[in-house]
């Protein structure tokens, strides 16, 4: 009888040697460098962020299609220092979710005599998707110039998209305006368009509003050129969760696993940064179905990659530290398990009656 495959590749070494062996990302969970000396391989502040993560982010661009997901892990000013890198190679930023820890986070850490600013008791946690580009004569296009673009092509006057829509100003007013009330076109609207064209448009400009200059997008290809969205009622881009002070808190390494940790005792976080998995589910249920491929390039404990195996998606993480790689894949073997049998953290996340499910 064949083993079974496992649910998750967990790569012990440097992510580098591992990005061209994975499979194209639906999410990409990065919970790296903050700038704090948080690990060994850590920037001493934000200064030197960029060029921590722009060879990473090229790989992530590289391997990512329209519409992957990519949650950012970092401190204020560690995202927003970052974030033009991201931006110029090919991300668009789409919302910040800010993580509130509480007071009990500063507890007993503040000497209201010396500090110059408010305690500072959250991290952020951003998402951006892989932005739409199509190479064309006219150059390089996103999704709002290059659908224009497509229509022009044909020949045919712009009002003439509303009734190949068969709407009555939508689509001049939404589709395809070159302004700022610009709106992402549903998948059924854009492939109407394309069939309105390849019948009365120019015979030498056909097929339009294709991708790879064979056949017109469908509706479904262009629908996954936008992240999914799974939404849940009630939950906001404020997470208010104290940090891990539980069971679910792994202690008693007695490593120095950051610079900044001087004597470790049985009591100390084997992790700095070890995220709670609750906040992990979150943001893989919310941009992935099950199925989907996750990645998690600076695994650490692998907490994101637990989430996706939870939640039976595919898990590509790497981590550098063997005693960290070998936690992770305890943890992670845990996960497969449970998963195989635990039908209940499936179904409270991905068949939510009150749950919208959309592309974007």
């Amino acid at each position: 009888m064949a083993e079974k495959k496992r649910p998750y590749d967990l790569h012990v070494g440097d992510v580098a040697d591992a990005y061209a062996s994975w499979p194209s990302p639906t999410c990409i969970i990065s919970d790296g460098a903050y700038g704090v000396r948080g690990f060994y391989g850590d920037t001493t502040d934000e200064e030197g962020l960029v060029d921590w993560y722009a060879p990473h982010i090229e790989q992530w661009t590289k391997a990512a299609a329209p519409g992957t997901a990519l949650w950012f892990w970092g401190t204020e000013v560690g995202w927003a220092t970052v974030h033009p890198e991201l931006k110029r190679q090919g991300w668009d930023y789409v919302q910040t979710v800010v993580w509130d820890k509480g007071l009990s986070h500063i507890a007993g850490n503040v000497n209201g005599n010396t500090i110059r600013r408010f305690p500072v008791v959250t991290e952020v946690c951003v998402l951006y998707q892989r932005r739409f580009e199509a190479a064309t004569d006219a150059g390089i296009l996103d999704a709002q110039q290059w659908l224009r673009h497509e229509w022009r092509r044909s020949g045919l006057p712009m009002y003439l998209a509303n009734e190949a829509c068969g709407v009555k100003n939508a689509a001049t007013r939404k589709y395809l305006t070159n302004d700022w009330l610009w709106y992402w076109p549903p998948g059924v609207a854009v492939a109407a368009m394309a069939a309105y064209c390849n019948q009365h448009g120019l015979e030498s400009g056909r097929p339009y509003f294709s991708l790879d200059g064979v056949t017109s997008v469908t509706a479904k290809q262009w629908d996954r050129m936008r992240h999914q969205w799974h939404h849940v009622h009630g939950l906001t881009n404020v997470w208010s969760r104290p940090p891990l002070h539980d069971g679910e808190r792994m202690k008693g390494s007695m490593r120095r696993s950051a610079p900044r940790v001087y004597k470790p005792t049985k009591a100390s976080t084997t992790h700095l940064n070890q995220k709670p998995l609750e906040l992990m589910e979150r943001l893989v249920h919310a941009v992935t179905k099950e199925g989907d491929v996750v990645w998690e390039p600076f695994g650490g404990l692998g907490t994101g990659s637990v989430a996706a195996v939870a939640l039976r998606r595919q898990a590509f993480l790497a981590e550098r530290d063997p005693y960290f790689a070998e936690l992770a894949h305890e943890r992670l073997d845990v996960a497969a398990e449970e998963a195989e049998t635990n039908d209940e953290l499936v179904a409270l996340f991905d068949a939510n009656p009150e749950e919208e499910s959309n592309v974007g």
